[in-house]
């Protein structure tokens, strides 16, 4: 009975037909997929699936109707869908809708994890996200409003704001703020939950010029602040401590008039501020399709990055990841994230290297792991120290709305004295986009 209503509840929260929303709030990681199509027709990229053409229509047609997910949608017709490669998510629900390229949506991340993410409560320091361990909570509400520009024809403007509330909104405030509680950094509720605007910048563009002036998420590392663009349910180390700068009030400009390259740069008040003059620093990069199957991309932010941030010292340094991603398969993808960090004269640093591998079995399901190795010294309140994760973790939607992501995590490390340490920890998380 409890199982009857719960596929009752997904498939009316699943089954309504609207625009492709989710496709465009999703990693690209994650929409690598070997598809079969639903009449049994050669899979794209040249995938052999894993049926015959019996079980191809059996997945499909039982699984769904013309509105998606149906309402018939059980448990065995899941487990059929799996087995045999084949799966139907219809197409994603959008609450607000679009017109003239205004577009209004967010998403619901919920979330449980057994310990805080790298090795437990004594080291609260290397986890800025996943910091509120053996509690049910909702890690992001998170709503934006855009409107998108199209410079094709000339000059064009817009723009987009972002909200965020749940137990993540305290690590994307501007906290880098001179005095520490203008613009969104005062806005906590209790010692856990809070609310912060990561985003609020106009856009302008003429051709291929485009800049983004305000409030912004930076474009440092290969993970993001959005749930909706990772894989894994924790965050790296890298992403944690190597990263510095999750926010940056400035000027953003984006060139792509060049074939397969894309130029960006501009110039930002410091790292993690919102609209207070905290620094001075470049904020760039680029990005390549060298191939069809691999893109490589290099961001940078140096220079003068806050006055009164970091351990509540000036920081003058440099930071840059670069990322490439390579498609060993259609169905399976292999990311490596460089990260380095060098700040007041080598007086705290870090470098590592962060390695995904994504292996996609259906649109419905993806399964991945992460490996990571990093060195910092100062950044995370410990001296000197090598940390080391291994993740392994799964993709599961249930429809093009909904999706679950569990993952098992190993953490170890050793400092400069020899001491070592390690633990292990569970996660999972649900997300719901509208």
């Amino acid at each position: 009975m409890k199982l009857s209503k719960l596929a009752l509840i997904a498939a009316i929260a699943c089954g309504t037909y609207a625009g492709n929303v989710f496709a465009q709030q999703s990693n690209d990681i994650q929409m690598v997929s070997c598809e079969s199509n639903c009449d049994c027709g050669e899979p794209v990229c040249g995938c052999e699936p894993a049926c015959d053409g019996d079980a191809c229509d059996g997945g499909c047609d039982s699984g769904c109707d013309s509105a998606g997910c149906g309402l018939d949608i059980g448990l065995c017709d899941r487990i059929s869908s799996l087995a045999c490669r084949d799966c139907c998510i219809g197409d994603p629900w959008q609450l607000f809708g679009e017109c003239n390229r205004i577009t209004a949506g967010g998403w619901l991340q919920t979330a449980y994890q057994s310990d805080l993410q790298g090795f437990g409560l004594g080291s609260a320091g290397r986890s800025n996200f996943n910091s509120y361990p053996k509690h049910f909570q909702l890690q992001q509400g998170w709503l934006f409003a855009e409107r998108a520009i199209d410079a094709s024809c000339g000059f064009d403007i817009g723009g987009r704001v972002d909200f965020l509330y749940g137990t993540d909104a305290q690590d994307v405030q501007a906290f880098g703020n001179p005095g520490g509680t203008r613009y969104d950094n005062s806005w906590d509720n209790g010692t856990q939950y809070g609310s912060a605007l990561p985003q609020l910048y106009l856009e302008v563009g003429y051709g291929d010029l485009s800049a983004k002036i305000g409030h912004v998420l930076t474009n440092i590392g290969y993970e993001s602040v959005e749930s909706t663009k990772n894989f894994f349910s924790s965050h790296s180390f890298a992403f944690n401590i190597s990263q510095v700068s999750y926010t940056a009030t400035g000027i953003v400009a984006t060139y792509s008039g060049m074939d397969n390259v894309t130029l960006t740069g501009g110039w930002i008040e410091g790292v993690n501020t919102g609209f207070e003059d905290n620094g001075d620093a470049f904020i760039g990069g680029v990005a390549l399709d060298l191939t069809d199957r691999l893109d490589v991309s290099y961001n940078v932010i140096g220079g003068r990055l806050s006055d009164q941030n970091l351990s509540a010292t000036a920081a003058n340094g440099y930071l840059h990841s670069i990322v490439a991603a390579y498609d060993v398969r259609c169905d399976l993808q292999y990311v490596m994230q460089t990260s380095l960090v060098d700040l007041n004269d080598n007086a705290s640093s870090a470098v590592g290297v962060s390695n995904y591998l994504i292996k996609t079995v259906n649109d419905c399901l993806s399964v991945g792991a992460r490996f990571e190795w990093l060195h910092q010294e100062d950044l995370a309140r410990i001296a000197d120290e090598d940390l080391y994760e291994l993740t392994l973790g799964t993709n599961y939607r249930w429809c093009a709305n909904l999706m679950f992501r569990p993952e098992l995590r190993w953490d170890w490390s050793e400092d400069s004295l020899g001491v070592k340490d390690d633990g292990f920890s569970y996660a999972t998380s649900a997300i719901m986009t509208f």
